[in-house]
């Protein structure tokens, strides 16, 4: 039974696992960065012609865990949007140009909530998959020792 479904080593489950767990890294990863975003939404310059904050974006990069064989992800490079900053009227802003604009984050906090509920919901199921394959080696291991 045991040689059928490996629980340790390079087997389909510890494979699953950490496949799972990679995901899950990642995905933490994400949170974190949109996090940033979220709290620089509003982080202008300190001087005039300054530059704001600008929105960080991060992509995922496959890999293959040598120990294991797993296909896993990574997190991949963290790169600047380059959407346009928003201008805003405020003439008394330190960072206000001659004109009275402002620039302002690239930020949308609309968009950094949907890409947070995004991360959230792979997260989970990262997580349900983990717990499922913990949950077939337990009771591999129940089988056994009957």
């Amino acid at each position: 039974m045991n040689a059928l479904i490996p629980i340790s080593g390079n087997g389909p489950l510890s494979q699953t696992i950490e496949t799972a767990a990679s995901g899950m890294r990642a995905q933490a990863t994400r949170l974190r960065l949109v996090a940033e975003n979220l709290a620089n939404s509003e982080s202008t310059a300190a001087v005039p012609g300054g530059s704001p904050y600008q929105r960080k974006v991060m992509t995922f990069e496959q890999a293959v865990d040598h120990a294991t064989g797993a296909a896993v992800v990574k997190p991949g490079p963290v790169s600047l949007d380059p959407a346009p900053f928003r201008s805003v009227y405020d003439p008394s802003h330190p960072a206000a140009n001659a004109q009275g604009y402002v620039s302002m984050p690239n930020v949308s906090p609309v968009l950094e909530v949907a890409d947070m509920r995004e991360a959230e919901r792979s997260y989970e199921a990262n997580l349900a998959a983990l717990n499922q394959a913990r949950s077939m080696i337990s009771k591999t291991i129940d089988i056994l020792k009957a």
